[in-house]
């Protein structure tokens, strides 16, 4: 026989919210700027682990704080001409959603502000 889950409000059951768009497991290096939870400005390179149009999972150093606004970017390589490839893409916006502790490790779950194209 199956179980079936209530979907009424107080039974203390909490579902996770259903994603947007689906994640790729893809690790991309990205510069993470924002400010930490002691006021002070950071930039930081480190990668992601999944990644959708919506939002992102990546690793950090620095503790950030749930609703915080922070910034991407994605290094681009050196480009044979210069002028025809930034050197990184610009800012992509994202919201702290979640913080989980994996080992020594500092997982955030980001929503971006606007979908990517």
């Amino acid at each position: 026989m199956g179980t079936q889950l209530s979907n009424k409000v107080g039974q203390g059951a909490t579902y996770p919210k259903p994603r947007h768009s689906p994640r790729i497991r893809l690790q991309v290096p990205v510069f993470l700027r924002g400010t930490d939870s002691s006021g002070v400005d950071f930039i930081e390179l480190t990668k992601t682990f999944n990644i959708s149009a919506t939002g992102a999972s990546i690793a950090a150093s620095h503790l950030l704080r749930l609703d915080q606004i922070v910034q991407l970017t994605i290094p681009a390589p050196s480009p044979v001409t210069p002028s025809l490839v930034p050197s990184e893409t610009p800012p992509i916006a994202a919201r702290v959603l979640r913080q989980d502790l994996v080992g020594d490790t500092r997982l955030f779950g980001l929503e971006f502000l606007r979908p990517l194209d």
